[in-house]
C-alpha cells in the first residue's frame, strides 16, 4: 500500500468481488477422420453446417464414425471440438492447374497515321475458346489530326487511345503503347491487344485507307506497319509489311509450351489433404468439392472463384502486374498471408513445383514470360515486358535483351477457363488399421497430434469420443490421457457387430478378439449395443457406435437438468432417434453387463418406453463413489470451476487473509451444487489445520474440500407388507 505524505484526498480501489465462474459442463472432444479440414487441431464446431462446411460429409469409405457422431451430438450440445487425424503416407492435397497465356496483340507501326493520313480499321476479337465477340467487327477511324503533340510514338499512341481507348472491359480489346527506350522499339507504335489470353484467343485487324473501308494498294494508301504474332512455338512473332489486307493472330497457353522447355502454370492446391476437395458428382445430381473458375476482366486483371460444392464459396480479382499483387500473395502461398480457406497456390514451370530451393531455376523464365520476377527478385511493374522479335523474320528463341532489338511484346494473364481440383487423398490409413490407430493416438510432442490435439488449456473439453473405432491402443490412450489431465469422461461402445450380450461381457474384460486388457477406469464409461439411425448424408440405415448417443444423452441431461444427474432412464436416458437396437435384451441381459463385477451400460429398447440407456457406470472396478458417471461429472466440473476460480492466488500471501477468501469464494459454490442436488454436505476447510508450517515452508497452500455427492436411485425398492384385518397401521 502506498504511504501517503501530504495532505489530501485519495482514493484506492480494490477488488474482492471474487466469484466462481460459469463453466459449460457439455464441451465433447471428437477425434476421427474426415475428407477435408484442418488435420491435428482442435477446431471449435458450433453447428452441423458449420462441421460438413469445415471437414465435409460423412463417407462410407473414411474409416469410423467420427462426423457421422459429431452430427449427432451437434443436436443437443452446441460447443464441439473436432480433431481430424490423418496418416502422412495415406494422405494428399487435391490439385488443378490455372493456365498461364499470353494475349493475341497487333503492332500497328507508323510516324504518319493520326498526323498526316487517316486509318481506318476493323477488329474482331475472339475469346479463348474460339468464340466471336462481335456480331460484326468493329470499326474505327483515326483520323488524321488526331495526334497531341509533336510527330513521335507517344502521341501517336494517344491518337490510338482517343479512338479506340486503351481498356479491355467494354469492348474486349485495347490499344497499348511499348514503353520502352529504344528506337527499334518506339517504331513499334501501338498495340492493339486481345483480352483473352491463350491458344484459343484470336485478333483479326483489317486496315483501310478510306472512311468506305475499301483496301488501298499495297504500299501506297495504307501508312502502316502491322506486325503480329502467329501461333506456335517455334516461330513466335511474324512481320507482316504494309498492304496486307487483314491479320488474325493468335495467342499462346504457356502449358502447351511443354515440349520446348516453356511450360509455365500457376499450381493450387488445397490447404489440406482429402477427397473432399476433388470435385464429383453424387448419385442424387449434386455436386461436390471444389473448382477453380478463371474470368477475364479488364487490362491484366481476372477474376478467380473458388467453388464449393457447385457454388462460389470464394472470390479474387487478381493479375500478374502491380506492386504486391503476386498472384501467390492475393490466393495465397500456404503460409502466413492466407486469404482463402480451401486452396494455396504457386508458379510451377515444366512439371515442378515453384518454390524457394528452385528460384534460379525458374527466374529468367519467368521475367521472359512477362512477370514481375520471383518474390523478393525485384523486377518491373508491367502489364507486359517486350520480348519477341522485331524484323522481317520469324524468331525461335525468347529474349528480353534490348540491345538485340527483340522487342515484341505478350501481354500476359490467366486463360479463362474452369479447372476441377483432384488427386486429393483422405489420409485415413486406406484401411491399414495400424496406420489409422498410430494417426488417431498421434504423438504428444513437439506437435500435439491425434488425440493430444486435445490437451491445451484452449480446449475445455468435458468429454472425449473416437466414434466408431474400438482399436484397444487408441481407448488405453485416450483414457491416459482423461487420467492423467482429470479433464474429461472418455465415452466408448462395444464393437459393432461384436455379438451377443457375453461377448460384450468378455470385450470388457480384455478376453476377447477385439481387446486383451480390461476396461478399469472412473474417467471412462462403456456402451453395448449398437443403434439402428438413418443418415441422410448417406442416405440410408446403419448401426452406429452406441457411445455417440451416449454423448448425446449427456448433453441432454446438461440442458434439461445438471450434469450431476444420471444420463440414464426413461426421463433423461431415452433416445428417440434410433429406430432399432443391434441386440434385444432382456431382464437378464441387463442384470449381466450391469452386475457382478461387470461395467457396461446396456441400452434397451422396451415395448411402451422405445429405445433408453438404463446404466451410468464408469469402467472402474472398485466400488466407491466414482464408479457412477454423474459422480465423475461432478468431479471434473468441481474440478474446472476450482481452477478457473482460484488462479488469481498463485503468489498471494501465504497467510490468514489469502485463506479466508478462498474459502469465502467456494462455499457459495458448493451451497449451490448442494441446492441443486449435486451434493448432500460439504466442508472447506483452508486454515492452520491443513497449512502446516511444512507446507507453508513449501510455498504450498492447501484446501481440503469435503462433499458427499448425491447417488443416484438406480434400484428403487418397494415393500409390500400383508397384515391381518385386525391390525392397527395408522
Amino acid at each position: 500500500m502506498a504511504n501517503f505524505v501530504s495532505p489530501g484526498v485519495y482514493v484506492i480501489e480494490k477488488d474482492i468481488s471474487d466469484y466462481t465462474p460459469a463453466i459449460n459442463p457439455t464441451v465433447v472432444g471428437v477425434v476421427g477422420f474426415a475428407s477435408k479440414g484442418p488435420i491435428n487441431k482442435a477446431t471449435l464446431i458450433t453447428s452441423q453446417q458449420g462441421l460438413v462446411q469445415k471437414f465435409g460429409r460423412p463417407q462410407d469409405s473414411l474409416a469410423g464414425q467420427g462426423l457421422e457422431g459429431a452430427l449427432e451430438i451437434l443436436e443437443t450440445a452446441n460447443n464441439m471440438y473436432y480433431v481430424r487425424a490423418a496418416d502422412a503416407d495415406s494422405a494428399s492435397d487435391a490439385s488443378a492447374v490455372l493456365t498461364l497465356g499470353s494475349c493475341p496483340a497487333i503492332g500497328v507501326s507508323s510516324n504518319s497515321y493520326g498526323i498526316d493520313n487517316s486509318l481506318y480499321l476493323k477488329v474482331m476479337v475472339k475469346n479463348n475458346d474460339g468464340t466471336e465477340m462481335f456480331v460484326t467487327p468493329k470499326t474505327y477511324a483515326i483520323a488524321a489530326g488526331t495526334q497531341i503533340g509533336g510527330r513521335n510514338a507517344t502521341t501517336q499512341e494517344e491518337a490510338m487511345k482517343a479512338v479506340i481507348g486503351g481498356s479491355l472491359d467494354s469492348d474486349k480489346f485495347g490499344a497499348y503503347f511499348t514503353s520502352g527506350t529504344t528506337s527499334v522499339e518506339s517504331s513499334c507504335g501501338t498495340y492493339l491487344v486481345g483480352n483473352y489470353a491463350g491458344s484459343g484467343a484470336e485478333i483479326t485487324v483489317s486496315a483501310y485507307s478510306d472512311s468506305a473501308y475499301t483496301l488501298g494498294a499495297s504500299g501506297a494508301l495504307l501508312p502502316l506497319n502491322l506486325s503480329g504474332q502467329v501461333s506456335g512455338i517455334a516461330d513466335k512473332y511474324t512481320n507482316y509489311l504494309s498492304g496486307v489486307s487483314a491479320i488474325t493472330v493468335k495467342g499462346i497457353s504457356f502449358d502447351d509450351a511443354s515440349s520446348t522447355g516453356e511450360g509455365l502454370g500457376y499450381v493450387v492446391e488445397s490447404l489440406y489433404p482429402g477427397q473432399g476437395y476433388n470435385l464429383s458428382t453424387l448419385a442424387d445430381g449434386s455436386v461436390q468439392g471444389n473448382s477453380m473458375t478463371v474470368s477475364s476482366l479488364g487490362n491484366h486483371n481476372v477474376t478467380v472463384n473458388v467453388n464449393s460444392d457447385g457454388t462460389t464459396f470464394e472470390s479474387f480479382k487478381v493479375s500478374l502486374v502491380g506492386s504486391g499483387a503476386y498472384v501467390e500473395d492475393v490466393i495465397n502461398t500456404g503460409g502466413t498471408d492466407l486469404t482463402s480457406e480451401v486452396i494455396q497456390g504457386n508458379l510451377y514451370g515444366d512439371n515442378a513445383i515453384f518454390a524457394d530451393t528452385a528460384l534460379t531455376l525458374y527466374q529468367d523464365k519467368i521475367v521472359d514470360l512477362g512477370f514481375d520476377g520471383p518474390r523478393g527478385t525485384g523486377g518491373a511493374q508491367t502489364f507486359y515486358l517486350p520480348v519477341g522479335g522485331h524484323g522481317h523474320g520469324p524468331v525461335s528463341s525468347i529474349s528480353n535483351d534490348a540491345s538485340t532489338g527483340l522487342m515484341n511484346p505478350r501481354f500476359n494473364k490467366f486463360v479463362q477457363k474452369t479447372v476441377n481440383l483432384v488427386g486429393g487423398a483422405n489420409g485415413d490409413g486406406g484401411g491399414n488399421t495400424t496406420s489409422e490407430a498410430a494417426a488417431l493416438i498421434g504423438v504428444a510432442a513437439p506437435s500435439a497430434t491425434g488425440i493430444y490435439a486435445l490437451d491445451k488449456d484452449l480446449v475445455p473439453i468435458t468429454m472425449a469420443i473416437i466414434p466408431g473405432i474400438t482399436d484397444q491402443n487408441v481407448q488405453n490412450a485416450l483414457i491416459t490421457l482423461a487420467e492423467t489431465t482429470g479433464n474429461f469422461l472418455c465415452v466408448f461402445g462395444a464393437p459393432i457387430g461384436i455379438g451377443d450380450p457375453g461377448d460384450a461381457i468378455d470385450y470388457s474384460n480384455g478376453v476377447s478378439p477385439y481387446r486383451t486388457a480390461p476396461f478399469n477406469s472412473s474417467y471412462a464409461c462403456l456402451y453395448y449395443p449398437a443403434v439402428k439411425v438413418f443418415n441422410p448424408y448417406l442416405g440410408k440405415d446403419l448401426y452406429m457406435d452406441p457411445a455417440i448417443f451416449a454423448v448425446r444423452q449427456m448433453g441432454f441431461t446438461d440442458t434439461v437438468a445438471d450434469l450431476w444427474f444420471a444420463p440414464a432412464g426413461f426421463v433423461r436416458g431415452r433416445l428417440t432417434k434410433p429406430t432399432d437396437t443391434e441386440v434385444d435384451l432382456n431382464q437378464g441381459d441387463r442384470d449381466s453387463l450391469y452386475s457382478g463385477g461387470n461395467i457396461i451400460n446396456p441400452i434397451a429398447d422396451f415395448p411402451q418406453q422405445g429405445i433408453t440407456i438404463f446404466g451410468q457406470r464408469t469402467t472402474q472396478r472398485s466400488a466407491t463413489a466414482l464408479d457412477r458417471i454423474n459422480v465423475r461429472r461432478l468431479m471434473i466440473y468441481i474440478k474446472r470451476v476450482i481452477t478457473a476460480s482460484t488462479q488469481r492466488f498463485v503468489f498471494e500471501p501465504n497467510d490468514k487473509i489469502t485463506q479466508e477468501r478462498i474459502t469465502t469464494l467456494l462455499v457459495p459454490l458448493f451451497e449451490d451444487i448442494k441446492r441443486r442436488r449435486g451434493i448432500t454436505e460439504f466442508k472447506v476447510v483452508c486454515d492452520e489445520t491443513v497449512n502446516t508450517p511444512e507446507r507453508v515452508d513449501r510455498n504450498e497452500l492447501w484446501c481440503k474440500i469435503l462433499i458427499k455427492p448425491t447417488k443416484a436411485a438406480e434400484i428403487l425398492v418397494f415393500e409390500l407388507n400383508v397384515t391381518s384385518q385386525s391390525t392397527n397401521i395408522s
